[in-house]
C-alpha cells in the first residue's frame, strides 16, 4: 500500500467497522429471536471494509445510493443507531417515517439515497444523482453500489454508455460477495472479472480487494479525484465477502462452512485493529472500551427503537406522491 494512513483514520475505521457489525448482529438477533424485526433483511458482516474506505476516500456531501444490503453503508454516512434500527422496527421514528423497513433507508441530510428494492434499480438513480451534480456544477462525486447480481441487469449497460458519454461524475462500486442470493458468478456468466465489463464503453475501471480498507480507501480517491476533475466515471470491482446468507431466511447450501470460515481469516475489522496494536495507536484495553462504547449505542437504539411510536393510520398514503406540481424544480 502505497500510502500511510495515520492513526485517526485507523481508529476511525475500527470504531465505524465495529458498530457496522454490532448493529448487523444485534439487528439480526432481533429479527430472529425476537421477531421484533420483520419482511426481507439483508445483513453487511463481512464487507465493513468497502464502507470504512468509501467514507474517508469522500467528503460528506458525496452522495452515496446502494441497494438493498443497505444498513452498513447508511450507518457509514452518518444515519443515527437509532434512526436505521426504530425503521427496521416499522416505528415512527424511523429515518423513513416506518414506511421502508430494511431495504430503503433514506438520509436526506446525510446525503444518503437509499436502500432499493429493485435489483439494480440503484445504477440508472445513481446516474441519475451523477447527472444533477454536474448539471449544478457542484463538484460532488456520487458512490453507487450495487452486487454481482445486479452487474447482469441490462440497464447497467445503458447507464455506462451515457455516463461514459456525458463524463457524468460517478463511481460504480460493485460489492462482489461472490454469490446473487445463492448463485455463484461463475454460473451466471461468461465473464466473471466484473471490472472488464467496463471495457466495451472505455471507462476505467479495477479489481480491489474489498477486505482491506488501506486498498478500497486509495481505488476510491483515484476515482473520486478523477470524477472531480471532470473526466468522467470509474467501475471499481470490490472483492469481497458475505458472513451472512444472502437474507436472513437463506439456508446457505450453496457454499461449504470451509469457505465462510477461510474468508473470516482476511476479516477486514481483525486486520485494522491489528494494524493499530502493531503500531501501538491504542492497546487491547483501548480496542475494548470502544467495543464496549459500540455495544451501549446499539443496545440503546434498540431500547430507542422498542418505546418509539407506531406510526398514525392518517400517515399511510402521506409521502407517496410530491405535492408540488413541479417537483423537478429545487432550489
Amino acid at each position: 500500500m502505497a500510502q500511510n494512513f495515520s492513526k485517526e483514520t485507523y481508529l476511525y475505521w475500527y470504531e465505524l467497522m465495529q458498530l457496522i457489525r454490532q448493529f448487523e448482529s444485534k439487528s439480526e438477533e432481533m429479527y430472529k429471536m425476537a421477531g421484533k424485526i420483520r419482511g426481507f433483511f439483508h445483513v453487511y458482516n463481512g464487507q465493513e471494509a468497502i464502507a470504512a474506505g468509501c467514507m474517508t476516500a469522500t467528503n460528506h456531501e458525496d452522495p452515496f445510493i446502494t441497494g438493498y444490503r443497505d444498513h452498513g453503508l447508511a450507518l457509514a454516512k452518518g444515519m443515527t443507531p437509532n434512526a436505521a434500527m426504530a425503521e427496521l422496527y416499522g416505528k415512527a421514528t424511523g429515518c423513513s417515517k416506518g414506511k421502508g423497513g430494511s431495504m430503503h433507508l433514506f438520509d436526506k441530510a446525510n446525503y444518503f439515497f437509499g436502500g432499493h428494492g429493485i435489483v439494480g434499480a440503484q445504477i440508472g438513480t445513481g446516474a441519475g444523482l451523477a447527472f444533477a451534480e454536474k448539471y449544478r456544477d457542484s463538484k460532488n462525486v456520487v458512490l453507487c453500489f450495487f452486487g454481482d447480481g445486479a452487474a447482469r441487469q441490462g440497464m447497467l449497460h445503458e447507464v455506462f454508455n451515457l455516463a461514459m458519454l456525458w463524463k457524468l461524475p460517478v463511481v460504480f462500486i460493485c460489492e462482489n460477495n461472490n454469490y446473487a442470493m445463492g448463485t455463484s458468478i461463475e454460473r451466471t456468466s461468461n465473464v466473471i472479472d466484473i471490472y472488464k465489463l467496463a471495457d466495451a464503453y472505455e471507462m476505467p475501471a479495477d479489481k480491489v480487494d474489498g477486505m482491506t480498507s488501506e486498498l478500497v480507501h486509495e481505488a476510491v480517491a483515484r476515482a473520486v479525484k478523477r470524477a472531480r476533475e471532470g473526466d468522467g466515471p470509474t467501475l471499481l470491482e470490490m472483492k469481497t465477502y458475505r458472513y451472512k446468507g444472502h437474507s436472513v431466511s437463506d439456508p446457505q447450501k450453496y457454499r461449504t462452512k470451509d469457505e465462510v470460515e477461510e474468508y473470516k481469516n482476511q476479516d477486514p475489522i481483525t486486520k485494522v485493529a491489528n494494524t493499530i496494536l502493531a503500531n501501538k495507536y491504542a492497546t487491547e484495553a483501548e480496542l475494548k472500551a470502544i467495543d464496549a462504547k459500540i455495544e451501549a449505542i446499539v443496545e440503546g437504539s434498540v431500547k430507542f427503537a422498542e418505546e418509539s411510536p407506531w406510526p398514525d393510520d392518517s400517515e399511510v398514503l402521506k409521502d407517496v406522491y410530491m405535492d408540488q406540481a413541479y417537483p423537478f424544480i429545487v432550489d
